[in-house]
């Protein structure tokens, strides 16, 4: 689905530095999860919703490039909305009384570590651009996988 006309191939410093400062919150949830106490249940749930939304946020940026195609198929609009559909869906087991927050944000960490494949096949950003989606997917998707894990050892 590309028809875009080729992107910059460079990324603004504003945005790289925002991107980063974007890794921040799930750094300090780390932290306090390893530290422990009564910060450890909140800083897994806070850790959780902050991955959530962005997951939709990403969500929301391939809408509006489906949007903006006139060579987008239907399953594009799909895969547009799922992130927010799973965020949701990861979220109810909580609602339920099952096992929450470790195997939720295990599966979110998974998604948002592959979410620059979207990227790619739609066609978004040049080459510089992608690094720094890889970049910032793995960091955000890989510290949610790491307090999956500590959630899933008992912290």
């Amino acid at each position: 689905m590309q028809e875009k006309p080729a992107a910059q191939d460079s990324v603004p410093p504003m945005a790289m530095w925002l991107g980063y400062a974007g890794l921040l919150p799930q750094l300090v949830a780390v932290g306090l999860v390893m530290y422990g106490g009564d910060w450890k249940w909140i800083a897994l749930a806070a850790s959780y919703a902050y991955a959530a939304l962005i997951f939709s946020f990403l969500g929301g940026v391939w809408w509006g490039q489906v949007l903006q195609s006139s060579q987008a198929s239907r399953w594009w609009y799909a895969v547009a909305i799922m992130p927010s559909l799973i965020g949701l869906a990861l979220f109810l087991p909580w609602t339920f009384g099952a096992d929450w927050p470790g195997p939720s944000l295990l599966w979110l960490g998974i998604a948002i570590v592959l979410s620059p494949l979207v990227d790619r096949r739609l066609g978004l950003g040049g080459v510089e651009w992608m690094k720094l989606r890889w970049r910032l997917s793995v960091g955000l998707g890989g510290l949610s996988l790491v307090l999956a894990l500590l959630a899933l050892e008992g912290g």
